[in-house]
């Protein structure tokens, strides 16, 4: 799948409020997609994760955006505007961090923490760079405290 329009379309519906549409719009992408579309299987699945009610279907779409980062080059997302893959790892650790603290897998939840502060140093200087960061920081708060929330 080479087109990114259908899939940033599908983000800002599920973004904009109406959270069953933006699932199936995403799902409906993910279906169009094949197994060597890595860059798009990244993208869907970290926002896939993100519309999931059931904590366990989340953390297995997060799992899904790590594993598929893993097959890209430093530029695939580049036509999302974002310039460096490394990027998007702090935020596939925090999220896929918070899913298992949640689910109360503490020592998973420590390690990708830990993988994501390794990686922060990708983040630019800027609102989201920012925001990852801060949730990071949170996350290793939540955890030190030994609460899920």
């Amino acid at each position: 799948m080479d087109d990114w329009t259908a899939i940033t379309t599908a983000i800002g519906t599920a973004l904009g409020g109406d959270q069953q549409a933006g699932k199936e719009a995403l799902m409906s992408c993910w279906n169009a997609t094949g197994p060597t579309d890595h860059a798009q299987r990244c993208v869907l699945a970290h926002y896939l994760a993100d519309t999931e009610t059931d904590l366990e279907l989340e953390i297995s779409w997060d799992e899904a955006a790590l594993q598929e980062h893993r097959h890209l080059d430093e530029d695939d997302l580049a036509p999302l505007g974002i310039p460096s893959t490394r990027g998007m790892l702090p935020s596939l650790h925090l999220n896929l961090g918070d899913g298992y603290h949640r689910n109360g897998k503490i020592t998973a939840a420590r390690e990708h923490l830990a993988l994501g502060m390794a990686s922060s140093s990708a983040l630019a200087n800027d609102g989201y760079g920012k925001m990852i960061a801060a949730g990071l920081e949170n996350l290793a708060r939540r955890i030190d405290a030994g609460g899920s929330r």
